[in-house]
């Protein structure tokens, strides 16, 4: 095997490092070395191309073990079969492994240098943080930290995004030592022991409120009719109010029903009045996942608040869409979306929080949690609280619903917020400010829980500031590539 081949071998060993160490198999503990195997073949790669193949390769390799989940969704949901679904699906995988073919390509550049430990893993945090706005965003390298004590004291600083840094670091420097460069060029690892230094995560305090989360448990496949909706909101309602009277000692201030696979309209009149009517009788603010309409006709993914009187309060509009899920983007017209509404949904336009009494809460759908800078605009602007309506059903019984839990509680830790979460077969559950997951309800079936959370004024450096670190990451890493352009080999 020539030396070639065996650098195209290290590039798929460091894709398969990166899967295994999220869900399903989550060995978190490969986070920090996974990429080495990429970083020492692109290191000794001389050609441009072959570097940028090397990443390239590793990408599609990564995207398809980490969400294969997608081909299925679209083969159940999308209506385009099973050649469609693969088809659109190796298109995602190629089109998302471009993001690892330029790291790979830019990254060989900077290990030359002798500011490759950190270099490195500030171009990656450079490149990471383009997902969202570039298409699709999932997880995050620093997601695989969630457990990690130590690192987690990053993320109320610089997000996610610290976490990724570390570990990059880590594997570049493990690179290096596999190149046999000098020793002192490992010395920008010397910093890393400081975090000990940082805040500690919060110490568990119980809850000072009472919440319910109830998780409706709706097939994505039914076929609606005006008796089986109303079946079906009734059964909700008596669940939520049989929960809530569950114990008359702690009366609970918040219900919460999440995004459904269901058309619960928010100007449906039936619907209004039996979820008034829940609130009332429960004396509890409800908050439910309804379809909006814009004065245009364009619907809207939203969540409805109301007061204990049954008066509303507010309504939250989902502004992040899914591709495929909530719009088909425009090159795929022959593809249905996954949902079952009828033509496309539209974005929201901003940030809402809710008043709950003296409190504020925000709250965002499904989806929407993968975007860091735009959760984080919820605390900014006030929120106490923040709550996560999802449908993971169409997930199926993939790793997906783990890997999406993943991400929800890097919101909560970044915020230094407790975080409500309520789906609609599972993963449904509650997360302290430390990002720590306190107990869920059962996957697939119908229930609810009754919960405890607080509310929290304080904001983090994060929460004030946003993506200041991966800005400063971009700057750094433009400044090392310069800087080894221009310096003769």
């Amino acid at each position: 095997m020539n030396r070639r081949s065996t650098r195209y071998l290290l590039a798929l060993l460091s894709a398969a490092l990166l899967i295994l160490a999220f869900p399903r198999v989550d060995l978190a503990w490969l986070a920090p070395v996974a990429l080495a195997p990429l970083l020492f073949g692109t290191a000794s790669e001389p050609s441009p191309l072959h570097r940028f193949l090397l990443g390239y390769a590793a990408g599609i390799v990564y995207w398809f073990g980490v969400c294969y989940w997608i081909q299925t969704t679209l083969e159940l949901y999308a209506g385009v079969g099973t050649a469609g679904s693969w088809a659109l699906f190796a298109l995602f995988c190629l089109a998302k492994a471009i993001h690892m073919g330029f790291f790979a390509l830019l990254a060989a550049l900077v290990m030359r240098t002798v500011w490759a430990i950190p270099g490195v893993a500030a171009l990656w945090v450079a490149i990471e943080v383009t997902h969202g706005s570039l298409g699709f965003a999932w997880l995050t390298l620093g997601n695989a930290g969630i457990d990690m004590s130590v690192p987690m004291r990053l993320a109320p600083f610089t997000g996610v995004y610290g976490l990724s840094y570390v570990f990059v670091m880590l594997s570049a420097a493990l690179a290096l030592a596999l190149l046999r460069r000098p020793r002192w060029q490992l010395a920008w690892l010397a910093p890393l022991p400081l975090m000990i230094l940082l805040p500690r995560l919060p110490d568990f305090q119980p809850g000072q409120q009472v919440g319910v989360l109830v998780q409706p448990n709706i097939s994505d496949t039914v076929q609606w009719t005006p008796p089986t909706l109303r079946t079906t909101e009734r059964s909700l309602a008596y669940l939520s109010l049989r929960t809530v009277m569950a114990d008359r000692s702690q009366p609970p201030q918040l219900l919460v029903w999440p995004e459904v696979p269901a058309p619960f309209y928010a100007d449906d009149p039936e619907y209004l009045q039996l979820a008034a009517n829940l609130a009332h009788v429960t004396r509890t603010y409800f908050l439910g996942g309804v379809v909006g309409h814009r004065a245009d006709g364009g619907l809207l993914n939203s969540a409805l608040l109301l007061a204990p009187s049954g008066e509303p309060v507010g309504r939250y509009d989902k502004v992040h869409l899914v591709p495929f899920g909530e719009f088909v983007p425009w090159p795929f017209g022959f593809a249905k979306k996954i949902s079952t509404e009828v033509g496309d949904y539209v974005p929201g336009s901003k940030v809402v929080v809710l008043p709950v009494g003296e409190h504020k809460i925000g709250t965002f759908i499904c989806y929407e949690s993968v975007f860091p800078n735009f959760v984080r605009q919820f605390a900014a602007n006030g929120a106490e609280l923040l709550i996560n309506v999802s449908n993971d059903s169409w997930f199926g019984r993939s790793a997906a619903r783990q890997q999406h839990l993943k991400i929800v509680r890097m919101r909560a830790a970044e915020n230094r917020r407790w975080l409500l979460r309520s789906t609609n077969d599972g993963i449904t559950g509650t997360i302290d400010p430390a990002g720590r997951l306190l107990g869920t309800l059962p996957n697939y079936v119908q229930a609810a829980s009754r919960t405890g959370y607080s509310y929290l004024k304080e904001t983090t450096l994060y929460t004030r500031s946003g993506d200041w670190f991966p800005m400063a990451c971009a700057v750094l890493s433009a400044a090392i590539l310069t800087a080894g352009l221009l310096k003769p080999r």
